[in-house]
C-alpha cells in the first residue's frame, strides 16, 4: 500500500518538532508521502514542516474547516491509506504506524483510529475523562453494523459506539473516503464520517496498540463550550440526550462535584494544590453539565419562544471551538 500522512497546522510551535521526530522513528517512515495544510501560520511552522519532508499548502485562517480542510489535504496526496494526525498528537512509540496500518489487512476496513494517552502534565480530572472515552480505552474493537435497519434499532449510545472515529490520530482507506468525504463541517466531522462509513457497509477499527500522547489543559468554561458543540452534534447524529431538562442538569452538577471532587482528593498533591484542584473540579462539574444540557437541546431551544436569546448563547458557546 502507498501511505500518505496528512497534517492540518496553525502556529504549532516547538511541539511540532517532537511530533514529527516521533513520526520519523516509525518503521517505513522514509516512504511516507507527507502533506500539510497550514492556515497561514505566523510562526515558523511551515519551515519546520518542510524540514521534515512535508509539502505545505497554505490557506487563509478564515478558510479552515475541520472537515473540508482535511478533504483538501487528502485530495493533494496519493496514498491508498491516508494517516491523519494533528500538530499536538505525538506518536508514543515505534508501534504507532505499523499497528495502525495492519488494520487494513481486512479489505472491509474503511478507517482505523488510535488510542490517546494523556500527557504527564494533564489535569488529573481531564486525564480520567480521557481514559473513559472511546479513544482512551485499552481494548481493541471492530465496529460494524449489518445494515441501516439494524443501526436504527440500536440505542442512541450504541449508535454512537458503532460510529466512533477520531481523526486526531487515525486513518482512512482512500476508496472509503472517496465514497464519504468529511465534508464542510465545523465540528464532529470524524464521527459524522464514521456514521456514513458503517451505514454503507465498511468497518471501523479501534487499535489501542497504536498510541499517541494527546491532551489539553483547558479551563472548565472552555471544556463546557466544547461539550456544548459535541452534544449538539451527538443529538443531531444519534439522538443522544443525556440531560433532557433542567432537573437532570442540576442532578448532573451535584454528581460531578462529588465524583470529580473524589478524583481531586485522591491526588498526591500538597494541600494547597489539592484545594485548587477541588475548586477547578466544582467549576468543571457546572460547565460540563451545562454544555451537555444546552448542547443536546439546542435545536429545540433555538426553535422555541426564546429562540433569539438562545441564538446569542449558541454563537457564544461555539465561538473559537
Amino acid at each position: 500500500m502507498r501511505i500518505s500522512l496528512v497534517l492540518p497546522t496553525w502556529n504549532a510551535g516547538p511541539l511540532l518538532d517532537e511530533v514529527l521526530a516521533a513520526v520519523a522513528r516509525q518503521p517505513g517512515a522514509e516512504q511516507l508521502e507527507r502533506v500539510a495544510i497550514d492556515s497561514s501560520s505566523t510562526d515558523d511552522t511551515p519551515s519546520r514542516l518542510r524540514r521534515h519532508g512535508f509539502t505545505v499548502h497554505t490557506i487563509a485562517q478564515r478558510e479552515f474547516n475541520h472537515g473540508a480542510t482535511r478533504d483538501l489535504a487528502i485530495e493533494r496526496c496519493s496514498g491508498d491509506v491516508i494517516v491523519l494526525l494533528t500538530q499536538d498528537a505525538t506518536p508514543a512509540d515505534a508501534e504507532w504506524l505499523p499497528r495502525l496500518l495492519e488494520c487494513y489487512a481486512d479489505p472491509q476496513v474503511g478507517a482505523a483510529y488510535c488510542r490517546q494517552i494523556p500527557r504527564p502534565e494533564c489535569n488529573p480530572i481531564l486525564a480520567a475523562r480521557l481514559r473513559e472515552w472511546t479513544a482512551g480505552q485499552d481494548h481493541p474493537r471492530v465496529q460494524r453494523v449489518a445494515d441501516a435497519a439494524a443501526f436504527a434499532r440500536l440505542a442512541p449510545l450504541d449508535r454512537l459506539a458503532a460510529s466512533a472515529f477520531d481523526n486526531v490520530a487515525g486513518s482512512v482507506r482512500r476508496s472509503a473516503w472517496q465514497q464519504h468525504r468529511f465534508g464542510l463541517r465545523r465540528f464532529g466531522e470524524d464521527v459524522a464520517f464514521g456514521k456514513r462509513l458503517v451505514l454503507s457497509g465498511w468497518s471501523i477499527v479501534y487499535q489501542p496498540r497504536s498510541r499517541v500522547l494527546h491532551s489539553h489543559n483547558r479551563t472548565p468554561q472552555a471544556e463546557g463550550r466544547r461539550m456544548y458543540c459535541d452534544h449538539a452534534n451527538l443529538r443531531e447524529l444519534f439522538d443522544v440526550c443525556l440531560l433532557p431538562d433542567y432537573d437532570a442538569f442540576v442532578a448532573c452538577v451535584a454528581w460531578g462535584r462529588e465524583h470529580y471532587g473524589r478524583i481531586a482528593d485522591a491526588q498526591p498533591l500538597p494541600e494547597a494544590d489539592k484545594a485548587a484542584l477541588r475548586r477547578w473540579a466544582e467549576a468543571y462539574a457546572f460547565w460540563a453539565a451545562l454544555g451537555q444540557w444546552l448542547g443536546a437541546n439546542s435545536a429545540e431551544y433555538l426553535a422555541g419562544p426564546l429562540g433569539p436569546f438562545f441564538a446569542r448563547v449558541d454563537r457564544w458557546m461555539r465561538r473559537g471551538v
